[in-house]
C-alpha cells in the first residue's frame, strides 16, 4: 500500500470513533473525545494538531500506533489506564490497574479538607487508602505547611503514590503500607481524610464499564459497601486530636448510614455535601475528646 492509501487522520479518527462507540455503547460525542486523546497521545500531538491536520495522512508506523491504543479502548481499557495517567485538582498523576483512577467528584474530599484544616499554623493529616495518593498530594501541594501521611494496605499503591509526590514536589508527605489504621498505633492527626471502597459487593456497576479493569479491593466493601467506613469511623476518635476532624467520600445513597455512624462515634458538628452533580458525595465529623 503506498503512502497516499494510508487514511487520513480525520479518516483513522471517524472510523476510531464508531469503533469505540459500538464496542462501549458511548455516545458518538464522548467516543470521539476518546478517540482524539488517544491519538494524540500515539502521535505525540496536541488535539488542536489533529484537527489543524485533518487530511494529512500518517506513515504506516503512526496509523499502527493509533490502531493499537483504540484497539485497547474497544477492548474496554480504561483511557486513564492506557495513558499512564489521569488529572486531577490540577495534577497530573501516574497510574495503572493497581490503583483506583481519580474522580472528579472525589475533588470535592479535598476541598472540604482543605477548608476545615487549621489557617493559623501547621497541621498533622492522615490519609487512609491513598492509591494513586491524589488526595494526599493535592492536600500537601495545597499546604505545604502541613505533614501529609498517606497510607494503603497494597504495597503496590504505596510504590505508585510514592512516585506521584516525587514528580509532583510534594516534600511534605510520606507514605506507610498500612491496613487502615493497624500500623498508626500511637500517631494522632489534625484531620483524617479518606476516599474509602463504598460499593455494595453484589452492585451489578462492578461488571460494567471501567469498573471491570480497577482493583476490586478499591471498590467495593461487604453487601452494603459500608465495611470500610465502618472501620475508619470507629477507629478515627483514638487516632484525632480534640476538634480535628474525620472527612470521607461515600456513595450517592450512603449519606444517612454514615451520619449515623459518625455520631454513633461521638462525632459532632456531622455534615454531609453534595458534589458539582448534586449527589451527596462526603460526610464529616469533629471529635471534640470525650466528655
Amino acid at each position: 500500500m503506498g503512502r497516499s492509501e494510508v487514511p487520513s487522520v480525520a479518516g483513522l479518527l471517524d472510523t476510531a470513533t464508531t469503533r469505540i462507540a459500538s464496542a462501549l455503547g458511548l455516545e458518538r460525542r464522548e467516543a470521539r473525545l476518546e478517540a482524539q486523546i488517544l491519538a494524540s497521545r500515539a502521535l505525540g500531538m496536541n488535539r488542536a494538531w489533529l484537527i489543524a491536520h485533518g487530511q494529512d495522512a500518517p506513515d504506516h508506523a503512526q496509523s499502527a500506533a493509533i490502531e493499537a491504543l483504540i484497539a485497547r479502548r474497544a477492548q474496554g481499557e480504561p483511557v486513564a489506564y492506557i495513558l499512564g495517567e489521569k488529572e486531577f485538582y490540577g495534577h497530573l498523576f501516574k497510574v495503572n490497574s493497581e490503583v483506583l483512577i481519580p474522580r472528579p467528584e472525589t475533588e470535592l474530599l479535598v476541598e472540604i479538607a482543605l477548608e476545615r484544616l487549621p489557617k493559623d499554623g501547621p497541621a498533622r493529616v492522615l490519609d487512609l487508602g491513598t492509591g494513586s495518593g491524589c488526595v494526599a498530594i493535592s492536600i500537601a501541594l495545597s499546604r505545604p505547611d502541613c505533614e501529609v501521611l498517606a497510607v494503603d494496605a497494597s504495597a503496590s499503591a504505596v510504590e505508585i503514590a510514592m512516585q506521584n509526590a516525587i514528580e509532583l514536589g510534594a516534600q511534605n508527605v510520606r507514605f506507610l503500607v498500612s491496613d487502615w489504621y493497624s500500623q498508626l498505633p500511637t500517631m494522632n492527626f489534625d484531620m483524617i481524610v479518606s476516599n474509602p471502597p463504598y460499593v455494595a459487593s453484589d452492585d451489578p456497576h462492578l461488571g460494567k464499564g471501567d469498573l471491570i479493569h480497577e482493583p476490586p479491593h478499591a471498590l467495593a466493601s461487604g453487601p452494603e459497601g459500608l465495611d470500610a467506613i465502618r472501620i475508619i469511623v470507629a477507629g478515627a476518635h483514638p487516632h484525632l486530636h480534640p476538634g480535628g476532624w474525620l472527612i470521607v467520600e461515600h456513595g450517592y445513597d450512603q449519606s444517612d448510614s454514615c451520619q449515623t455512624l459518625f455520631t454513633g462515634a461521638d462525632l459532632g458538628q456531622v455534615f454531609t455535601l453534595s458534589d458539582l452533580a448534586g449527589q451527596a458525595r462526603v460526610t464529616g465529623g469533629q471529635w471534640h475528646g470525650r466528655q
